[in-house]
């Protein structure tokens, strides 16, 4: 074949030719369409790739009126979301997802605007699904969203409706093992370091730490929220420490809250687990790389994003996936302990 003749970009009716058959046949099977005989799929797809075709995926959007493209929102700083493991696992699934699929992912971090950039886009038709992960209740620029192109939630919605669409983790359960361990390794004092309680992860996993005392008969300890970061971890064990009420075990609700928690405690020479045992969640790399190396509850965010992307590729086909999907938790026991 004269590759000169092929420099520039190959064209449909290039492919036609060369497999012997209609545009609108060649137009068929790059849509995937079932209308085809084996025998022309054959020919199509040999063109194809002997051409090097490239399907122009802004004319295919407007005929189908689909953008092949899925928003993720995030309503976070940046850097909370460059800063926090749990995000890199959620992306790497949702990204490992789609990679097997026509469609490319768009980020959004929600942060310094109140959802309105962001919804304008969305609703201006330039993609076809959203994917948003850690909602707060202030949030309402989602609803709006939702309002047009289809959402799947990472995480329980803040106002759970039967018609939303959610992946989440058992958290309730995930922080009731955690704090039943404490109690079983002989804790009797026990506070917790919260995540934000205008987050349903935030308060499932209070829901779990206060289900898991009352079950044991024993008196609430002292409740803290860390804001699910590593300052936020610090300023809470430093309240803590500075209330008066010395704890004998924290659960904290997530890794990096444990690692600021760890490093107060440090300073003010109390040692883990000797005077104060702790167990985190998230069995993010966290967890291994401070010292002690952290007892946690591991959730499955990798597989938490795939799932989500799943989720919104089925509603997106036509088909119907169902509404609510919940993973299990796995406590990891190391050394904090």
């Amino acid at each position: 074949m004269d590759t000169d003749a092929h420099r520039g970009a190959v064209t449909i009716e290039e492919v036609a030719a060369a497999a012997g058959v209609s545009r609108s046949t060649v137009s068929r099977v790059v849509n995937g369409s079932s209308a085809v005989s084996p025998e022309a799929l054959e020919s199509v797809k040999r063109a194809i790739a002997e051409l090097n075709y490239v399907p122009n995926r802004a004319a295919r959007s407007l005929a189908s009126r689909q953008t092949h493209a899925i928003a993720l929102i995030v309503p976070e700083d940046t850097t909370r979301f460059f800063g926090d493991p749990f995000f890199a696992a959620i992306v790497s699934g949702i990204n490992a997802r789609l990679s097997r699929s026509d469609y490319v992912l768009n980020l959004f971090i929600a942060s310094d605007d109140p959802g309105d950039k962001t919804t304008s886009y969305v609703r201006s038709g330039a993609v076809d699904g959203a994917i948003v992960v850690s909602h707060h209740t202030s949030d309402t620029f989602i609803d709006r969203i939702a309002s047009v192109v289809p959402v799947v939630y990472g995480g329980r919605p803040v106002r759970e409706r039967e018609r939303d669409y959610y992946v989440d983790v058992d958290n309730v359960r995930g922080a009731y093992d955690a704090t039943v361990y404490l109690i079983e390794s002989g804790r009797r004092r026990i506070g917790t370091i919260t995540g934000p309680l205008d987050m349903p992860a935030g308060i499932d996993r209070l829901q779990g730490y206060r289900d898991a005392v009352a079950a044991w008969g024993l008196t609430e300890g002292v409740v803290e929220d860390g804001n699910f970061t590593a300052d936020g971890g610090a300023d809470a064990m430093r309240r803590i420490l500075e209330s008066g009420e010395r704890p004998d075990a924290i659960f904290v609700a997530s890794d990096l809250m444990a690692r600021g928690a760890m490093s107060v405690l440090a300073a003010a020479g109390l040692r883990v687990p000797d005077d104060i045992a702790l167990v985190g969640f998230d069995d993010s790399p966290v967890a291994t790389s401070v010292s002690p190396q952290l007892t946690t509850v591991r959730q499955p965010s990798y597989s938490q994003g795939e799932r989500m992307a799943s989720v919104l590729l089925e509603l997106l086909a036509g088909r119907h996936p169902r509404h609510v999907t919940i993973l299990e938790t796995e406590l990891v026991v190391r050394e904090s302990v």
